[in-house]
């Protein structure tokens, strides 16, 4: 005789706290080691004091494993399949781990807000990291006093411009500035900046420069702009770099829209008899006449300018671009209107970017003496500021 069958009740599968070593793993890749608690970011698998190898991660449950746990099960209520999944998880230290515990209704660490940081954490992750190798370039900062006020350079604003283009070759920034006592209205102010920029220069970015990989650079400087076109000059056209450009709003290094019908003018001057001299309108306009009381004699003007002069007037990397071959064309013209020149007078009103590139496009060999002025305060007049000979030697 056939035994009967016995019916027998399916059971839902219990849920424990126990984690899948897959699921673990998957959390620590997409979090990187590090705190995905917003602002913490602090790395857990090593003692932030003795730096001995440790494992000081937990994994946070965003709803929670208990029903009546902090911020609830959520839409875990009714079916519990993929509470315990990585989705659902978080990797925090122990500190913040019992920092959103510690909220129990979830009213300042909601799910919501849980989920909106872990999202940022793991998507900058694989952004940072999704780089490719040849991306990467070295961080170049450099302040320097403008009038009465101190450059305001961060290294982590800088870095974050950089992403996702480009992100450091090293865990430490090149600093090439200097804390003078002195101020721009002082002839002594531009010897000693000078000095230093270039002893700095030489000693930190020289070396560097001439490496096979990697010899990028990202610059990100903001000083008066006779010490930005020094600076370019040091940097020359060859070595590989980009530039960036502080911007007043919003408030970023970050690079903005390019804007539309943007375009350089080269204003020539109606005789080219006199002494060449340059003058550069482009945060600002000069007039002429600021040019004609400092240097005695006849002149011939040149102007590089824009249709609407302003500070915020670079936006883009590509007017970048545009503002290189422009000078590159005028230089050209300058040198091949004015043979028998001595020398070249700058008159600067430009962003910091404009004016390190300025100097990045010289050559040296083939360009005149640059005695570059600028635009003084206290004196209400430019005064001379910078020369850079025809060689670099």
């Amino acid at each position: 005789m056939t035994p009967r069958k016995t019916q027998t009740s399916k059971r839902p599968t219990k849920v424990t706290r126990s984690i899948e070593l897959e699921t673990q793993r998957e959390l620590w890749g997409r979090a990187a080691g590090r705190c995905e608690f917003s602002g913490c970011n602090r790395i857990l698998f090593k003692s932030p004091v003795t730096q001995e190898k440790v494992n000081i991660g937990q994994m946070a449950h965003i709803y929670s494993f208990a029903a009546a746990g902090p911020r609830g099960r959520g839409k875990f209520a009714t079916a519990t399949a993929g509470l315990n999944d990585a989705g659902n998880l978080m990797l925090v230290c122990y500190d913040c781990h019992k920092k959103i515990d510690k909220d129990k209704k979830g009213a300042r660490y909601s799910a919501e807000l849980l989920k909106a940081w872990k999202v940022a954490h793991e998507s900058r992750i694989m952004r940072v990291t999704g780089i490719s190798a040849d991306k990467t370039s070295h961080v170049v900062l450099y302040g320097a006093r403008v009038g009465d006020e101190r450059s305001p350079l961060s290294y982590e604003r800088a870095v974050e411009a950089m992403f996702s283009t480009w992100y450091p070759a090293e865990d430490h920034l090149i600093n090439l500035s200097m804390a003078s006592a002195l101020d721009d209205s002082q002839p002594d102010f531009w010897t000693v900046e000078a000095a230093h920029l270039v002893k700095e220069f030489d000693r930190n970015v020289r070396s560097r420069s001439q490496e096979a990989a990697p010899n990028h650079f990202s610059v990100f400087a903001l000083a008066p702009q006779p010490l930005l076109m020094l600076l370019g000059s040091l940097f020359i056209d060859q070595v590989p770099a980009v530039i960036y450009q502080p911007h007043r709003e919003p408030p970023s290094w970050q690079w903005q829209p390019h804007p539309e019908n943007f375009a350089f003018k080269i204003n020539p001057p109606s005789d080219f008899t006199g002494a060449p001299a340059l003058v550069i309108s482009l945060s600002d306009k000069v007039a002429h006449d600021r040019v004609t009381t400092v240097i005695p004699g006849k002149l011939s003007i040149w102007e590089l300018t824009v249709e609407n002069c302003h500070n915020d007037i670079i936006r883009s990397e590509a007017q970048l671009v545009m503002f290189r071959e422009a000078a590159r064309k005028l230089m050209v013209s300058i040198n091949e209107a004015h043979p028998g020149a001595k020398s070249l007078s700058i008159f600067p009103a430009m962003p910091a970017s404009c004016a390190v590139n300025l100097g990045r496009i010289r050559m040296p060999k083939a360009n005149l003496p640059w005695t570059i002025y600028d635009q003084n305060n206290k004196h209400r007049r430019f005064i001379p500021a910078i020369t850079i000979p025809t060689t670099n030697e």
